[in-house]
């Protein structure tokens, strides 16, 4: 029979509790209510008639079970959820409705009308109301409608089909889940920032490295690492989210801690803050990106004070070649033999150059570069300068820094220390030692003796501050100068490991 024709049967047109509804309104009125366990519309108890009025003129879906055969009442916004079983459904058993999904609906439907309301948020069901299995998601309630007597007659539920937006939040944890993976290993610090206050809300390895593995996500910045307050980096933070201005540092100094209890210690950073706009273009948070660049910095330093004193070096070249030259004729028997010396030390002192200008490619000894560095200004006899120490490798970068430090002690001594007069003499002596935190040093000892009386000079000269920068490329690298009366004294200490390592 079917239960939606109109002809010949009484109509619901004049029942007040069917008026509007648009098209469930109208299915309603049309339906055949003789044949229905619910009866005519107009013998319907006041809790019914007053719950058909309100779905039917709420845009909201809703959702009318009534009475013991369970019969189905909704609007149009429920309609739309149930796809090609409406309008079918409209008015029979609300098991007809939802038979594929039965077993998971009967229990909370019983327990509305055993009078339990239940509530529940994104329910997920698998259902085939288009002909077809989909994933669906729902946001309802189940309520018991009682009588005045309390019995249940029936059950309300007003709900909302959630499936696209729990399908756009499945995406977006995708898309966050990928985004943060990306930058868990992206190159560099990296971090997210949110709200006007920049907190923390995601941090990679690197960046956690960078501040010690402090505990710092949910933090504000201020909070998180206050030693940058002072330092300008809030500020610049502020400015990035007030204006949506990016701001790009290069080389820029900063005191960070290894942890809190630490004492800052000064670090150079690449370093980038973007803003994050939300969907409407607003700004909501901040990305960091940083690459701590201090080695690079320091190297680039150490450097440039190679190479300025490098090119004093050979701006010198004349006074060194004079110097060598009136030491080899003051020591000569005869012009000839004078020549041959004088010949063999300006080749020395050529190589020498060549080494300190090329650099090496390959490791080479202590005793190679100290002997090279030292043979232009040793006697016929080479009695003036003593060597010795055990063999020893020297990675590159040590073995140039080593070879500029030693051409400036022997210029030195020949122009006012040991080498300057007949009778001086140098010694060089080189040995490893424990370090006190249980590492091996490099020691490297100079000494000078029997020439004039010296003096600690009013100022300290480039060719000090050379000496004084130490070995490149080694770690924990010290240098002291000690100027005796009866002789200058120089000793270099550094870590082997880093003295005797390439990279």
């Amino acid at each position: 029979m079917d239960r939606l024709h109109k002809a010949k049967m009484p109509t619901a047109d004049h029942v007040s509790a069917l008026k509007g509804g648009g098209e469930c309104g109208a299915l309603l009125r049309g339906l055949d209510w003789t044949a229905n366990p619910l009866g005519h519309p107009e013998d319907w108890p006041a809790e019914l008639s007053a719950l058909v009025g309100i779905t039917l003129a709420s845009a909201q879906p809703m959702l009318i079970v009534w009475g013991p055969s369970q019969i189905t009442l909704y609007n149009d916004g429920y309609a739309a959820m149930c796809g090609q079983r409406h309008p079918q459904a409209l008015g029979r058993p609300f098991k007809e409705l939802w038979f594929d999904i039965w077993d998971t609906v009967q229990p909370i439907i019983d327990a509305a009308y055993s009078g339990v309301s239940t509530s529940m948020d994104d329910i997920e069901f698998t259902m085939h109301r288009n002909g077809y299995p989909e994933k669906t998601n729902f946001a309802f309630s189940y309520n018991p409608v009682r009588n005045r007597a309390g019995e249940v007659l029936g059950m309300f539920c007003p709900c909302t089909e959630t499936t696209a937006s729990v399908a756009a939040r499945g995406v977006e944890r995708v898309e966050r889940s990928g985004f943060l993976q990306v930058l868990e290993v992206a190159l560099g610090a990296t971090a997210l920032l949110s709200g006007p206050d920049h907190v923390f809300r995601f941090a990679n390895a690197e960046y956690a490295k960078l501040v010690g593995n402090r505990d710092i996500i949910g933090k504000p910045v201020r909070l998180a690492l206050p030693e940058v307050v002072g330092q300008g980096f809030v500020a610049i933070l502020d400015k990035v989210y007030r204006t949506g201005e990016s701001h790009v540092g290069r080389q820029i100094p900063i005191e960070l801690k290894s942890h809190p209890d630490a004492v800052a210690r000064l670090r150079h950073l690449d370093f980038l803050y973007h803003p994050i706009r939300d969907e409407k273009g607003a700004i909501n948070g901040i990305f960091v990106q940083a690459l701590d660049v201090t080695e690079q910095v320091d190297e680039e330093q150490r450097q440039g004070m190679l190479n300025r004193e490098l090119g004093h070096r050979l701006k010198n070249q004349l006074a060194m070649v004079q110097a060598i030259v009136n030491q080899t004729l003051r020591s000569a028997d005869d012009l000839e033999s004078a020549g041959k010396a004088l010949s063999g030390r300006i080749r020395a002192l050529a190589g020498a150059h060549d080494m300190l200008i090329e650099g090496r490619a390959s490791r080479t000894t202590v005793d190679e570069i100290v002997r090279k560095a030292l043979a232009p200004y040793d006697d016929d006899r080479g009695t003036r300068i003593g060597i010795g120490g055990p063999s020893l490798a020297i990675a590159s970068r040590p073995a140039l820094s080593l070879s500029l430090i030693l051409h400036e002690l022997s210029t030195n001594a020949t122009k006012y220390g040991a080498l300057s007069n007949d009778a001086g003499l140098v010694r060089i002596d080189w040995r490893t030692r424990p370090s006190p935190d249980g590492t091996e040093q490099f020691v490297l000892s100079w000494s000078e003796t029997d020439g004039p009386p010296v003096t600690e000079p009013e100022s300290i000269g480039s060719g000090t501050r050379l000496i004084r920068t130490g070995l490149s490329g080694t770690a924990a690298c010290e240098v002291v100068i000690d100027y005796a009366p009866d002789g200058l004294r120089c000793e270099i200490a550094a870590d082997l490991a880093s003295f005797q390592n390439e990279n």
